[in-house]
Order: C-alpha cells, then structure tokens, then sequence
C-alpha cells in the first residue's frame, strides 16, 4: 500500500482538485535540462517536455550541471547561508555584475544600488515600498522648503518691509483679519497642506500586467479575481490602458494637487504653489505575462517613459519574468528605450536552483534610509549569491553567446507557431512575445459545438484542459497565462533542440485538429 494514498490532502487540496479535472496533477521525480520525468503506472520514468520552464524561471534548463556543479562545491565548502548583519562581499560582486550589464545596455554609467529578496512579488514589494519612501520624504522637503518660505514672508509683515494684498485672501477663500493679516492665510495653508499630505499615493499599473499576490503587490496586478478580496488592505493603485497618453493625462489631472506657502514678490506677499508628489510610481512588465504574454510596443513605452519624465513619476520595471535573457537581453525593457528608475529582478536569477531575487533603485532616486527599514532573514545570503553570479557569467559568456542563443531559439519556436497559426487561421487567433518568452492564443470557444470544449471555455478552464491534453496524450508540458486562459505560454530554456519544437508542432497541430472539426471526445486528460 503507498503510504501517501492514506494521507488526508492539507496542501492546497482544492487546487490540487482543479488540477486533477484537467489532468495536470502530476508528480514530477526528476527534471534535466527542458526535460521533467514522471513515473507510469509500473514506476518507470516517463519524460516530458517542459515548455513551462518554472514560468520562465529556467533559462538554462532544469538542474544544469554547471549550475549544480556550483552548488554542490558551495555546499560541500559549508558556505554560511545565515550571517545576516555582516559584511556580503558576493552580493557587493553581483550587484556590481549587474550593474555593469545594465550600463551596457542602456548606455548609463549612473549606478543602481541594490536590495536583495527571495522571490520576485517581494522585489515589487521592496520597490513599491522604497519608491514610498521616496515620494514621502520629497513631500516633507516641499513642505520644509515651502514652510522656510512662510516664515520669511512673516517676518517681512512684521518688519513692515511686506504688504499682503486682497489677492492673496481671495485665491485663499479668507477674509482680511482685524488683527495679524496673516494669521488667516497661514491657517488656511496649514490645513490645506495638511489634508493633502494626508492622501494616500496612487500607483499606476497597466491594464492586464502581474505583479504579484503579497498585500502590497496584488493591488497592483490587474486581474479583480485577485484584488477585490484584499482591496481594503493594500495600496491604491489605477490602472491605465496602454497607448493612450490621453488616458494618462486624464489620470493626473484628477489626482494632482497643490502644496502651498508664501513668499514675497517686490514688497508684495503673495501664494507659491509646490506640486504635490501624489504619483508613487508607475508599475509595468515591458512584456506582460500572466496578461497574454503581451509585448509592449514602441509607441507604448515611448508614452509612459515621457509621462514619467515630465510628472517625476518614478519607473519600477517588473522583469521577473522577462529578464535575465529570455528576450534576448539581460533587461527586455533595454531594447524598448525604457530607462527603469527600479528594475526587478527574479526567477533565472536562481538558475534554477536558489531562491532569489533583487530590486535595483537609480542612484538619483535612491534612500539611504531603506536598507534600515526594510530586511529580510533569508535574502542576500552567500549560497544565492554565488549561484545569481555564476548565471550572470553564464549569460555573458563568449561575448553573450547565451542572449544570442535566447534570439535564434526564440526565432525558430515562433516561426514554428506562426507556421501552425497560419494552417489553421480559424482555430489560432495570434502568436506574440519576443525570444523565449512567446503566447499562443486560441479564438473563444465559448460557442464552441461540443460540450467539452463549450463548457471548459465558459467555465474558464479552456487553456488547462488543452494543457492537460498535451501532458497526457504528447508528453508536452505548459500552461494558460493566468488572466488570460486562451493563451498557452512557452517559455523554454536555451537549450531548446530544433526536435523539440517539432514536437510541440505535432502536438499543437493535433490539438488544433481536434478543435477545428470539435472533435472534444479526443481530449485526453488523464494518463491512464
């Protein structure tokens, strides 16, 4: 009897339950390059092709030797994984390693300082949380700047050397006093300033764009299904369409506002006015993934990167699942003329194997004050480090062999897809992405003829029950894009064959044989 089969399930059972209804609640025992192995129903390993790729956490593939040679010696020499509070020469290397490839590829020399994490919803976290800091303390020196000025235009009306005119009681709403002519005035501003600086920031995100599930960063992940629950504890976020620097512009204008003080102008108090610092930062993925895997275009970038500039509304670039060269290039944002002030980085940054991730500020925007505020046990230790270095070597090896590698496999698996879209034009509605980072979307099925096919669709499990039919009847592993289920995501690693992605033709050539003529009986969602 197996042991396992009298256990009552704890770990996530209803999930584990939606799995099973598509077949996908598979035990994976081994995993070697693009390759993960099962065991069959006589206990012997059965291979699958991963095209998941640990959501594109696996840009060298699973277990990579020289990835594992590299543990093994770090394990084997017992490198210390906890000394937190100590000197990090490794994670001073790393963030010097990326710092350098970052200037490369966006032409800077300014450096960005880094805050390491453990996985990449917590690298938004530390960005979202810095960019707060940030906006905060330049607010408290608006005030200040904006308070030293009050103080003089004072000083000025009790020496006699300063009027105050009717304008300044009229742009105010206030009455001439008999007394102090200013008493009024600076009450005013002091409870104007007062309830503004009371205003809770507003984040920007993209429509359809992931940025995680923590508190903080599901706020800013479009997809309702996973805000609304939590909406009263997070931050407060808009969401804007990409393309449409109207739709920007109508955002600022009903979110500014104003902090005042006064001054004085030839004899003359009159009101100054200080934008206030309303705009936290503005969130985006260059290519979005669990929205569709939805490239940014160069008008879209173009728009938020000027929007930004001009309204000092700070960048947070979520590569987590872009970067690390599965578009090409360490940065996918590098290639759209995007200027991050945060990067995010994660998932191939442990190669596999560790657990990490970091978030990189500009030095202009950069607050000493965080790293005393902001820690984690398990972040920045020797162990990731040196794994997080050893992939970055790999990446830039032989002039960057490994980006060219991403662009060329990439090139070869979306020709592939463009090759079936085109056969079967009623079936396939669009292929996109950019490397090894490529979607594969479905027309709507939810009037599909056979109720397999009609009910999986309406009931938005389409792209599981497709992936449960590669698994169980071609051995191709991959999943739907968590927002949008109609698209299948393929994000391999470097080490993709060209039999390979003649595999998954055959595969998605069935698939897409079976919807054309709604053939749903011939869906295989089990391995028996």
């Amino acid at each position: 009897m197996n042991p396992e089969s009298a256990v009552v399930e704890l770990a996530e059972p209803y999930l584990r339950g939606l799995l099973a209804s598509a077949g996908l609640d598979v035990e994976y025992v081994r995993g070697e390059g693009n390759t993960l192995y099962r065991r069959d129903a006589n206990g012997q390993e059965t291979p699958v092709l991963d095209y998941a790729g640990g959501y594109g956490s696996l840009i060298f593939g699973h277990n990579n030797p020289e990835i594992v040679a590299r543990a093994r010696e770090l394990l084997d020499g017992s490198v210390p994984v906890h000394a937190q509070f100590s000197a990090h020469p490794y994670a001073t290397r790393l963030a010097a390693e990326l710092n350098r490839i970052i200037h490369r590829e966006l032409g800077v020399d300014e450096p960005y300082y880094a805050t390491f994490a453990n996985s990449g919803a917590e690298a938004i976290e530390a960005a979202v949380k810095h960019a707060e800091l940030d906006r905060v303390l330049r607010q408290g020196e608006a005030l200040e700047e904006l308070a030293g000025g009050t103080e003089r235009a004072r000083a000025a009306v009790a020496d006699g050397s300063a009027t105050v005119p009717d304008a300044v009681y009229a742009h105010l709403g206030t009455a001439r006093p008999a007394g102090d002519p200013l008493a009024p005035v600076i009450e005013e501003i002091t409870r104007r300033n007062g309830e503004r600086a009371a205003r809770k920031p507003v984040f920007l995100a993209l429509e359809g764009g992931f940025h995680g599930k923590l508190m903080g960063s599901v706020q800013l992940t479009h997809n309702e299904a996973y805000r609304t629950p939590f909406a009263a504890l997070g931050v407060r976020a808009r969401f804007v369409p990409r393309g449409s620097a109207e739709a920007l512009e109508r955002v600022r204008a009903e979110e500014r506002g104003v902090l005042l003080g006064l001054d004085v102008d030839n004899g003359e108090v009159r009101v100054v006015e200080r934008e206030h610092p309303v705009f936290g930062a503005f969130l985006l993925e260059p290519v979005q993934g669990e929205g569709g895997i939805q490239p940014l275009s160069d008008q879209d970038s173009r728009i938020i990167q000027e929007f930004a500039d001009a309204h000092d509304c700070p960048l947070v670039i979520d590569e987590i699942q872009s970067g690390l060269g599965r578009t090409g290039s360490l940065l996918a944002s590098s290639q759209m003329g995007l200027r991050g002030d945060y990067f995010a980085l994660a998932k191939s940054l442990g190669g596999g194997l560790a657990k990490a991730s970091v978030m990189l500020v500009r030095e202009t925007r950069y607050r000493a004050q965080f790293e005393l505020v902001h820690s984690s046990t398990f972040a920045k230790d020797a162990f990731s480090c040196h794994i997080a270095l050893k992939v970055l070597e790999m990446l830039d090896r032989d002039g960057g062999r490994a980006f060219r590698q991403a662009t060329e496999r990439g090139t070869a698996l979306q020709t592939m897809l463009e090759k079936v879209r085109t056969s079967f034009p009623d079936v396939v509605k669009e292929v996109r992405g950019r490397g090894l980072m490529l979607g594969f979307e479905f027309h709507d099925q939810s009037d599909a003829e056979h109720p397999a096919i009609r009910e999986a669709a309406g009931g938005g499990l389409f792209g599981y029950v497709i992936a449960g039919h590669l698994l169980n009847r071609h051995s191709i592993r991959t999943f739907p894009t968590a927002s949008a289920v109609n698209t299948l995501r393929f994000e391999p690693s470097v080490l993709l064959t060209d039999e390979e992605i003649g595999r998954l033709e055959e595969a998605l050539t069935d698939v897409c044989v079976i919807l054309r003529e709604q053939a749903g009986e011939r869906l295989v969602l089990s391995s028996s």
